[in-house]
């Protein structure tokens, strides 16, 4: 890829590239412990709204604190040092700056700052997917339109899976699935952020004491930040979604060819060109044996019977009629390998992976029956989990999505399992964040439909 060729050429200049981050948790920190560590970057600036935490995350992973001892972005500029500040909309604004990343994980936060970044022109990267998967194909959109580049962000597994699906089509052959691994029960979709310590074996003070984020984590349990993450691959790739949702099939790495192809071919998918994700275990519970819990696959197809040979010839694990093998990453190392995103943005002006249509959105579904009255808490709490569906379906549903169902109260009662709409809630339709994915559904229905 040369990017280290050419940040060590940009630091060689003096101009290294200058990268603003938004969010000093976790993924952030993982990135800043990297980014330090390559002859290119500067870190311009760090925006959280607890700046406190911020400083204490550096400290924990080693940055001295003249580093970020810089009193204002013109003095970080000159110095080469780090601002760190409380006010995201100051950071995008400063000077010099090149690539502005959200790490904050609040999709109203995210509208804005890419907004913001529009038009200071800075390019964007987007830890922040669930942003993406309520309003991504519309922001992208408006990134083009400004000149800068929008891009999903290296090290996740939506990025990473969009590297696969680019290799196999950049080689000729048919992408016929592709997505990432997890731990999945069908029970799993009615935990919250209350029973979720029992599912991860965590006590609840261990997870206190370790400032773990119970509906973070619980999230990644009930199934949605599997539906968020593949609406963004959807949206990304062209790949369509599954009409009654993803189906978490436990599938291990030497299975992928067989079950993850067409139906009328023998497998579990829909159609061709389909995202799914796999669980590393059984239904009863059982270990999956080689399973890809951490990693990213693609399967694929040969167009032809000499195709079929070489994969054969050189040891790819294919299904019984020889066509269909696969690919797949077993690890990934979120907030540091996010330097790629950046160098790509800076560099090339490519993104790791940016919609390109609106494919899949992902719909809050009621995890108990519910009255009306009720206070919806979001994503990873313990009223909701968000279901992947088309955008077609979504849109003909009136579907609620996800990233807006906090914070508002129910106006019917609802079922368990039932998938809510719009007018099931109380919403302020004068939120921005609100109006924007109103703007995408009126901007982009006719292709989404089209997509049906």
């Amino acid at each position: 890829m040369n990017f280290h060729s050419m940040l060590a050429a940009r630091a060689a200049e003096g101009r290294p590239v200058r990268v603003g981050l938004i969010g000093g948790g976790k993924f952030g920190s993982m990135f800043l412990s990297q980014a330090r560590r390559v002859a290119g970057f500067h870190i311009l600036g760090i925006a959280d709204l607890d700046p406190g935490r911020a400083r204490a995350n550096l400290q924990r992973i080693g940055w001295e604190a003249e580093r970020y001892a810089a009193p204002s972005f013109a003095a970080a500029l000159k110095s080469g040092s780090t601002h760190i500040t409380d006010d995201a909309a100051k950071l995008i604004a400063a000077d010099g700056l090149d690539v502005v990343i959200d790490a904050t994980g609040n999709p109203a936060a995210g509208i804005r700052h890419v907004l913001l970044a529009c038009e200071y022109r800075r390019h964007i990267v987007m830890v922040n997917v669930e942003a993406d998967a309520l309003a991504g194909p519309l922001l992208a959109q408006r990134a083009r339109a400004a000149g800068i580049v929008y891009s999903l962000a290296y090290g996740d597994q939506p990025a990473l899976i969009a590297e696969q699906v680019d290799w196999a089509r950049t080689c000729g052959f048919e992408v016929v699935a592709a997505g990432k691994g997890t731990k999945y029960l069908p029970e799993y979709h009615a935990s919250t952020d209350k029973t979720v310590w029992g599912y991860y074996g965590i006590a609840p003070e261990r997870a206190a004491q370790g400032g773990m984020n119970a509906k973070m984590f619980n999230s990644f349990l009930d199934g949605t930040k599997s539906g968020i993450e593949m609406a963004a691959v959807a949206n990304a790739c062209g790949l369509d979604c599954p009409r009654d949702g993803l189906s978490f099939p436990p599938v291990g790495t030497q299975q992928l060819a067989a079950v993850l192809k067409p139906r009328e071919d023998g497998g579990i998918l829909q159609g061709r060109g389909m995202v799914e994700v796999i669980s590393c275990l059984n239904r009863d519970g059982s270990p999956v044996e080689r399973d890809l819990r951490w990693g990213v696959y693609v399967t694929f197809a040969a167009q032809d019977d000499y195709a079929a040979r070489c994969f054969a010839e050189y040891g790819l694990v294919t299904d019984d009629s020889g066509l269909y093998t696969a690919m797949y990453k077993p690890w990934h190392l979120i907030g540091l390998e996010l330097g790629i995103s950046v160098a790509s943005a800076a560099l090339r002006g490519e993104p790791t992976g940016a919609p390109t249509g609106w494919r899949g959105d992902v719909v809050a579904v009621a995890k108990r029956d519910m009255a009306a009255g009720e206070m919806l808490d979001g994503e990873g709490g313990s009223t909701v989990w968000g279901k992947l569906m088309p955008a077609a379906d979504s849109l003909a549903l009136g579907g609620l999505p996800i990233g807006l169902a906090h914070g508002v109260a129910l106006k019917t009662p609802v079922k368990t399992g039932q998938p809510l709409r719009w007018r099931d809630v109380g919403i302020d339709e004068t939120d921005a964040a609100v109006r924007f994915r109103r703007d995408m559904e009126t901007a982009l229905a006719p292709k989404a439909r089209a997509a049906e």
